[in-house]
């Protein structure tokens, strides 16, 4: 086999899809967030607004887990030194995990390197605790539930996407006496739509099933204390496992779960994905819980966030442009074609000094490629109007039908 042919064709492909993916290299400057600095090509720069960043409260820059970040690094210095079975767990991550128990109202949490870590590992050894394990996964669920679904060798079900109606056709298909679990999302990153949590809890205690939500793109944002939705609900104590991360919101890094002690315990027994993995550097673990601690005061700042959602939604909207929108801090636009997605994403950065990356296959489904905005608390009414007439141009100039798109 010519290995460098078919590694050329593969990513031909892409090209000719028009769904190759390209690094932007940006640099974040300290106490200027969402402004950054484009490095072009050609080796010139720009400064431009990021708009599709995660770090969606901007604590990535906020004081407080700066602070708490040099301190642990002064004092340990930099690395964890090893997994946590070896050398790696530290009074930081400790406390970490006792602050996220905390937050969700759970016996214990575990911390991992990623939320993906968290979901594959996690998912893939549910079913040597639980043998004859089934699975019941929402269509649209991350590809880190997806990957660790597959891998754990176990029977799974797939139900059409928040559609509480198969999901309980296909509970009933199967032995009463089976073990079961039903793993879904609280909010759908590329929708921004909402998992029904209520229905799908009271489906899970009909049928005798554990429940496993992901709170990634909740977690920080919602509830009085930013627990998630699950707490903005009142549903927390329905639900079995929370996974969520720590580098969106939390503005930092890793994922986490939180479950009851017993089972904490027992995913960090089994799990080959937390056994063999380097932990987080204490001055990681020390900046995430001081994130986690300030945000389940700061209220403010999430009604900012959500204010400026809000805004974001209501200017596209008046434009006529395809907004998706169910309600969340997300705010995609459809654009249905990757050529023209990543044409207006080039566009803005090359033009106006806006940064949104486009989304194509297989991050969502062919013909429903979009740009995902994502507006923060500091991203003030000025950049809002700049994004605004930029992408009003835009749409325009690729010639995009608005009405067609919009129906």
């Amino acid at each position: 086999m010519n290995y460098a042919a078919a590694v050329d064709a593969a990513l031909t492909r892409l090209h000719e899809e028009g769904r190759y993916r390209t690094f932007i290299d940006i640099e974040r400057r300290k106490g200027h967030f969402p402004h950054a600095v484009w490095t072009r090509p050609d080796g010139s720069q720009q400064d431009i607004t990021v708009w599709c960043g995660n770090d969606y409260l901007g604590m990535g820059q906020h004081p407080v887990v700066l602070d708490a970040m040099h301190e642990a690094l002064d004092a340990t210095g930099a690395g964890s030194g090893g997994t946590r079975n070896i050398s790696g767990t530290t009074i930081y991550h400790k406390q970490l995990e006792a602050e996220l128990a905390d937050l969700h109202g759970k016996e214990a949490a575990l911390v991992f390197t990623s939320a993906y870590i968290a979901n594959d590992a996690t998912l893939s050894t549910l079913p040597r605790l639980f043998p004859g394990l089934i699975i019941y996964s929402d269509a649209l669920n991350h590809a880190s539930m997806i990957e660790g679904v597959r891998r754990n060798g176990g029977a799974k079900r797939i139900f059409r996407h928040n559609d509480v109606a198969h999901l309980r056709e296909l509970l009933e298909a199967d032995d009463p006496a089976a073990p079961k679990l039903i793993a879904f999302e609280s909010i759908y990153s590329m929708d921004g739509d909402f998992g029904p949590i209520e229905a799908i809890c009271d489906l899970a205690e009909e049928f005798n099933a554990l429940t496993y939500i992901d709170e990634v793109h909740a977690v920080g944002m919602y509830g009085p204390r930013g627990a998630g939705v699950c707490e903005r609900d009142g549903l927390m104590g329905r639900i079995d496992i929370i996974n969520a991360t720590l580098a969106k919101a939390y503005g930092v890094m890793g994922g986490y779960i939180a479950a009851s002690a017993k089972l904490c315990d027992a995913i960090r027994s089994y799990a080959p994905g937390f056994i063999f993995t380097t932990s987080l550097p204490p001055a990681v673990a020390a900046g995430a819980r001081a994130s986690v601690r300030h945000l389940k005061t700061d209220q403010a700042l999430r009604d900012k966030q959500q204010e400026h959602a809000r805004i974001l939604k209501m200017r596209l909207k008046g434009l006529g442009l395809p907004i998706i929108d169910h309600g969340s801090h997300i705010v995609p636009v459809h654009v249905g074609d990757p050529v023209h997605c990543k044409l207006i994403s080039d566009m803005l950065l090359d033009r106006f000094g806006v940064y949104v990356q486009p989304i194509n296959f297989p991050t969502v489904p062919r013909g429903t490629e979009r740009l995902r905005f994502t507006p923060s608390p500091v991203h003030n009414p000025g950049m809002i109007n700049h994004l605004v007439r930029a992408m009003d141009n835009l749409w325009s100039h690729c010639a995009l039908n608005r009405a067609e798109l919009s129906a």
